[in-house]
């Protein structure tokens, strides 16, 4: 990796990282806490609406902000035109779900979820204000300024959630803190970066971005609706209970695995755009990538998954302990996230959208057909689907990596099975502290540190060479500090 892409990834990442955790951090502590008040019901009524929001993201959206950072011809006429384009598809979400909320309500059997949706559903319009805003921070590999937005928003919300959850509101408090986050993303966003569209609606622009975009809109709303199309199924065919287990097992496993997997991957994207034109350069680059996610999400993972129930018992109570064999087993699939998300980076940069497109209706048909299957199992069967599914995902996004760099399956496997088997060791060793220490904080404490310490010590031993580069990533950041 040459000096300049270094010290753009490793500002990128530096500043992405304190943005998702400073910002997931808060948001995280703070549902702790909430969770504690209210309980896993209220959550499960939020989570059966994931999938209608999904949707209606993914069409405001419309993939026009990938094609804007991968695009090299992008001006002013573009940024404006985008703006207008997702304001007035969210205006049209907005209406459709506010129209169709009885029907939700009655679907899933909950009379409550009427008036929810009808203000839940305001951050569509709320976030489609400065969803372009966020994309020319990300041009710009600008996530210092994101970081600063993100944080204050959530921590100020959190606190109105918090607060209304302490005086009684219920499920209400969850509500109102999203729109609070929304509407402070929205000032906060106008503040720093101080853009506002400066021209009209460009049709020339819109059929140009929607040529890239287009492709990416379809694959984006199969993905979206798979990834929440489990809230759907759980909520209509078990208890809105067993939802808020679900989803907070689900949770975890997204604060740690799709965090860091984020903060790469859209670190990666401007950065090996680029480079997007020198195939070798690319793929050296892109390897340095994929080992470094699995160095560091694996372990994160897999450690808690052997700390589960400490983990669960100890941050929510035993009103939540329901969840451990649910989280545990959804790490299984949420480790290989990173690397999932790496690859499809790849094929993003390289312009390949239908590529992404084609991929994309073939997994999810296989995801839909196992999710078929399992739920006439319970919900540990669903999990388990996840997993299959996850092991299927990573193997079909290599087969476009393969052919684009020759950096295939087994290649990737085999250079990140270190990473996985030492990350197995950690999972033991949680899984035996678990066993052997019961006041369950001091079991958590004693894990993580024992952890920590011997998964850098087999590190040092078996002379892993990404831990070599990020101590040197680290060490140069240090030094230049």
């Amino acid at each position: 990796m040459s000096g300049e892409l270094r010290d753009k990834t490793v500002r990128g990442v530096a500043w992405s990282f304190v943005e998702r955790f400073s910002v997931q951090g808060v948001t995280f502590l703070l549902e702790l806490v909430i969770a504690r008040i209210i309980g896993p019901e209220s959550y499960g009524l939020i989570a059966m609406l994931a999938i209608f929001m999904a949707v209606s993201q993914v069409f405001i959206d419309g993939g026009f902000s990938s094609a804007l950072i991968q695009s090299k011809e992008r001006d002013e006429r573009d940024f404006s035109t985008v703006f207008w384009v997702n304001l007035a598809i969210s205006l049209l979400a907005y209406t459709a779900l506010f129209a169709a909320a009885p029907a939700i309500a009655s679907f899933f059997g909950q009379p409550l979820l009427c008036d929810i949706t009808r203000v839940y559903s305001l951050n569509l319009v709320i976030n489609s204000l400065v969803a372009v805003n966020k994309t020319k921070l990300t041009i710009d590999v600008d996530f210092k300024t994101q970081s600063k937005i993100s944080f204050f928003s959530a921590l100020l919300s959190g606190l109105v959630g918090l607060a209304m959850a302490l005086m009684g509101w219920g499920v209400w408090a969850l509500v109102w803190q999203a729109i609070a986050s929304a509407a402070l993303n929205v000032v906060f966003s106008c503040w720093y970066v101080r853009w506002w569209p400066h021209e009209r609606f460009s049709t020339k622009a819109f059929k140009r971005l929607f040529a890239f975009g287009s492709k990416l809109l379809v694959a984006s709303l199969i993905s979206s609706v798979y990834a929440k199309v489990y809230d759907m199924v759980i909520g209509k065919k078990f208890t809105s209970t067993d939802l808020g287990l679900y989803s907070r097992a689900d949770k975890f496993n997204q604060f740690a695995s799709t965090n860091i997997s984020g903060i790469l991957s859209r670190v990666s994207f401007p950065v090996l755009s680029e480079i997007q034109d020198d195939d070798a350069r690319l793929l050296r680059v892109y390897r340095q990538y994929v080992q470094l996610s699995a160095l560091v999400v694996f372990p994160l993972i897999l450690g808690m998954c052997g700390l589960a129930a400490p983990l669960i018992h100890t941050l929510l109570g035993d009103r939540w302990m329901g969840c451990v064999p649910l989280l545990q087993v959804l790490c299984l699939a949420y480790v290989w996230d990173c690397v999932i998300m790496v690859n499809l980076n790849l094929i993003y940069v390289k312009g390949h959208s239908d590529y992404v497109l084609r991929l994309e209706v073939v997994k999810k048909l296989i995801a839909f057909g196992i999710l078929l299957l399992t739920m006439q199992w319970g919900l540990l069967a669903i999990c388990w689907g996840r997993v299959a599914y996850s092991l299927i995902a990573f193997w079909l996004n290599t087969y476009y990596t393969r052919r684009l760099l020759g950096y295939g399956f087994l290649t990737q496997l085999r250079e990140i099975l270190p990473m996985l088997l030492m990350s197995a060791v950690v999972a033991s060793l949680g899984l035996g502290v678990t066993e052997m220490i019961k006041p369950a904080w001091l079991a958590l404490a004693v894990g993580v540190i024992a952890g920590v310490i011997t998964y850098v010590a087999m590190c040092y031993m078996f002379k892993i060479e990404s831990f070599k580069q990020l101590l040197n990533i680290v060490k140069t950041r240090i030094h230049h500090a």
